[in-house]
């Protein structure tokens, strides 16, 4: 199968998976070492906050789903995190091209160490493309809840402010990566980093917001 056919076929698989299964979500496992399954209850979190506030309908059960793998197509909304080593095959790089130019969404929140690794490897997936910060007043930060400073700061660790950057295909939003904020260390369980309720609830917010723009746009 020619690379036309594979996106003939992975276009076609997505419109048909994400108009019975709209609100779908799960975990990336990505090769290279990273640790991709940091924050294992944050995702869990994040989609009852979304299901008890904003009136989504999402599957509670959150998937894992590999970078080359076809099941891909069945999810609107895909979460990656970690700290380390990223790494996309050609395989990879080409199965999730055609996810996120079909009507996927892709979002890295950086769990602290990530940005090198996922910087290289997107460039494996959009060679023609770069990361461009949003501003404070893209809608993604207003979608649920009001950010009116953009993306809030959960966990501090060196005093840099936190920023957002996007990705996009033909003006939609394909990529978001949530750097230097750490919104999943907020979606977890209380008892993970004992972050006071006001915190949390900001993390869960900015979360809702994603997932509402993702369903919506």
């Amino acid at each position: 199968m020619n690379n036309t056919q594979t996106y003939i076929t992975a276009l076609l698989l997505c419109l048909l998976t994400l108009g019975v299964q709209a609100q779908e979500v799960a975990v990336l496992k990505y090769k290279g070492g990273g640790d991709w399954y940091g924050n294992p209850t944050s995702l869990p979190n994040l989609v009852k906050f979304c299901n008890e506030n904003i009136n989504t309908k999402i599957n509670e059960k959150t998937e894992t789903v590999e970078t080359g793998s076809p099941d891909i197509f069945q999810y609107a909304f895909i979460h990656m995190t970690g700290h380390g080593n990223v790494f996309f095959n050609d395989e990879d790089a080409e199965n999730l091209r055609n996810y996120l130019i079909s009507g996927g969404f892709l979002h890295i929140d950086d769990n602290y160490g990530i940005k090198p690794y996922i910087t290289r490897e997107l460039k494996k997936v959009f060679p023609e493309k770069a990361f461009i910060e949003l501003p404070a007043n893209h809608p993604i930060f207003n979608s649920a809840f009001n950010f009116p400073k953009g993306l809030p700061k959960i966990h501090e660790h060196d005093g840099t402010r936190p920023q957002a950057f996007g990705i996009f295909h033909e003006s939609r939003l394909v990529v978001l990566f949530t750097f230097e904020s750490d919104l999943g260390d907020g979606w977890e369980d209380e008892i993970v980093h004992n972050d006071p309720p006001e915190v949390r609830e900001k993390a869960l917010k900015m979360g809702a917001n994603i997932i509402k723009y993702v369903f919506e746009n």
